[in-house]
């Protein structure tokens, strides 16, 4: 038997710092937890050494333009007047990554069709390894 996909919850702090659900605004994105490394390959070696260093965070969420109460627009209008940092959480399937995390933009884009979406990368802002929980 097929399982089923797990439903995404998409959870965002709007800038006065108030976690607001926008699962039904958000169509697709995608999540990295990269790890740095650093080159330590000593002159008696014949293939690399390496250390993994410091962890990042990089989200990008896509959605469907949405200006009710509490939604998509309501949480991101303010990212270009304001610096704050916003707790950015992802769940799937009983999982959820939970960041401090900076905004750095919202996009919006009108296709021919008529639809009106909306595109918000963010960044680690913390400090702290992004874990699951």
């Amino acid at each position: 038997m097929a399982k089923e996909a797990p439903v995404i919850a998409l959870i965002v702090d709007d800038s006065a710092g108030a976690a607001r659900t926008i699962s039904n605004c958000y169509t697709n994105g995608t999540i990295a937890t990269p790890r740095n490394t650093m080159d330590i390959t000593g002159a008696d070696k014949t293939s690399m050494e390496k250390l993994l260093l410091l962890g990042d965070f990089q989200a990008t969420a896509n959605g469907v333009f949405n200006d009710a109460s509490n939604l998509s627009h309501a949480v991101f209008k303010t990212i270009p007047s304001t610096s704050v940092t916003r707790t950015y959480s992802y769940a799937a399937s009983g999982q959820t990554l939970a960041v401090e995390a900076l905004l750095t933009d919202y996009s919006l884009a009108r296709g021919a069709d008529g639809s009106l979406t909306w595109t918000v990368p963010a960044e680690l802002q913390s400090g702290s390894d992004p874990t699951w929980s």
